[in-house]
């Protein structure tokens, strides 16, 4: 099983900071350990932010919709106190290091919801001026924004997102060119024989930041034997 720190070391640490993503990228080069997943929405000024919320109420000290701000309005809020929302660019400076060792960032178009005219492109050619497309797996719920990330690089790795194992495996064969599927943990609706042909990265719902005492360990063996193959998972650390 390949373990993702999903928004970083996101249990332990504000999600989708920089200091969750600098403590995920210590965890590098450690058995089965993969990468990181975050998020990325626009600026009003078009600059790609990473927040996994379309609005900055859940997670800042501030209100509203981010396409609404500037980037220097964004970085004047705080998260948690004393963190900002980072830029992708500054997600990638920081990791560079980690990246030259093999770490790999999924990167969720948050753009079903508010669609960001001209995000594919913009996140495209900043990981080509930062020259580690290799170590980038693209993801979105939108269809058409998969279809046009298909369209815009032909070699990229693309995932899926849906609920269900069969909705993702639905949209892949209607055409919107991903290479994975990326569904609920508790949407496994095909066998492990249907599946066997993907990566199929499965996703978690649940408590994040500020952490709370550690429950039941999820059974990965389990998990597995349903044709699972990689997991985003709050506190990655305990299982690698």
């Amino acid at each position: 099983m390949k373990i993702w720190a999903h928004r970083g070391c996101s249990l332990r640490y504000p999600e989708n900071t920089l200091k969750s993503f600098e403590k995920a990228g210590e965890l590098t080069g450690l058995m089965d350990f993969m990468g990181i997943e975050l998020d990325i929405q626009l600026t009003k000024d078009k600059q790609i932010v990473v927040c996994h919320d379309e609005k900055v109420d859940r997670t800042t000290d501030g209100s509203g919709y981010i396409k609404d701000y500037t980037l220097s309005e964004l970085k004047k809020l705080r998260i948690a106190g004393k963190y900002q929302i980072p830029t992708m660019e500054e997600v990638f400076d920081l990791l560079l290091d980690k990246m030259k060792l093999g770490l790999k960032l999924n990167i969720e178009l948050k753009n079903s919801n508010i669609y960001y005219d001209g995000m594919e492109e913009s996140i495209l050619n900043l990981a080509a001026k930062k020259g580690w497309q290799n170590n980038i797996i693209y993801s979105s719920f939108y269809t058409k924004s998969v279809e046009k990330m298909r369209h815009l690089d032909s070699k990229i790795e693309l995932g899926i997102i849906d609920r269900y194992a069969s909705d993702c495996l639905y949209k892949i064969k209607g055409g919107c060119g991903a290479n994975a599927i990326h569904p609920l943990h508790t949407g496994i609706d095909l066998s492990a024989d249907e599946l066997s042909n993907y990566d199929v990265r499965a996703w978690f719902t649940g408590h994040l930041w500020p952490e709370l005492p550690t429950g039941n360990r999820l059974d990965l063996q389990k998990l597995e034997s349903k044709g699972i193959t990689d997991v985003f998972l709050n506190e990655p650390e305990i299982y690698v």
